[in-house]
């Protein structure tokens, strides 16, 4: 058992704090040009063009968050739709900001005529990482907090009550981790043939081992959604029909992923 005792703040500067939770969002946004600046020519992207699409990212994750956020606490935001634009309060929605970032890359990609589904692979790699350092940080903030347990690695949170529960947290964060790790290895095998297709090393042909753009995208989907499914049986939450909202909307995400996996990359479901 370990009694929480984390302080959510890592800097007071007077009247202003930076907390752990807001560094996450500026790593996530440096780690994402960072690795967009890495990988602009695979898609066509000039300098500008990675600031600008960052921008656009950036502005679809918030609004996206926040209003999903709505799914979560109905009476809390549509009693005053202004509490909407409270960021500063807390709650982001991961769904959320899921179908916000998606929404703005793809007209963001449209505008520009490039490969969105190119882009989508390109960016789930940092996308994920950021995600997992994100569950860090709502552990490092005691929000989230999982069911009742009392077994060896139980957490309390005293700003809650005294039972010792499950850090579903850092689960999710381990989950994501490993989700990471399962990406960039897709990303570094389709690499391979990136520049040079056709290429033969002995008697095997590497282009067999190119993915059609999405492929990885779509494997962050799937994954992320069924890790999410399972992980949130640890999780405290108000349940519907036995499962909670997050639950649902994962569930979503395992659905579609895996009908568009069956649909268009039936054959690549295997690494060749």
């Amino acid at each position: 058992m370990w009694v929480y005792k984390l302080d959510p703040t890592l800097l007071h500067l007077g009247p202003l704090e930076i907390r752990w939770y807001g560094l996450v969002y500026v790593l996530g946004f440096f780690l994402g040009l960072w690795w967009l600046q890495r990988h602009r020519e695979e898609v066509g992207l000039s300098k500008d063009d990675v600031w600008d699409l960052l921008f656009y990212l950036m502005l679809g994750l918030i609004i996206g968050a926040r209003l999903f956020e709505i799914f979560w606490e109905p009476q809390y935001y549509l009693s005053s739709f202004t509490n909407i634009f409270k960021i500063w309060q807390g709650g982001m929605s991961f769904h959320g900001g899921l179908v916000g970032s998606f929404t703005a890359a793809w007209i963001y990609c449209k505008k520009k005529k490039i490969n969105f589904w190119k882009v989508a692979d390109i960016l789930s790699v940092p996308g994920i990482f950021a995600l997992a350092l994100g569950r860090v940080a709502n552990f490092v903030n005691g929000e989230l907090i999982g069911r009742a347990w009392n077994g060896p690695w139980c957490v309390v949170f005293p700003d809650y009550d005294d039972l010792c529960r499950h850090p579903s947290t850092l689960y999710a964060a381990a989950k994501r981790f490993v989700i990471f790790g399962w990406l960039l290895f897709l990303q570094s095998k389709n690499k391979l043939t990136t520049f040079k297709p056709g290429r033969v090393v002995g008697t095997r042909d590497l282009s067999l081992t190119t993915f059609k753009p999405g492929f990885i995208f779509l494997n962050l989907v799937f994954w992320e959604g069924l890790g999410r499914f399972i992980v949130d049986f640890y999780r405290q939450d108000i349940l519907y029909w036995s499962l909670s909202l997050g639950q649902w909307f994962s569930l979503a995400m395992i659905v579609a992923a895996l009908w568009i996996f069956l649909k268009h990359y039936k054959g690549q479901l295997k690494l060749g």
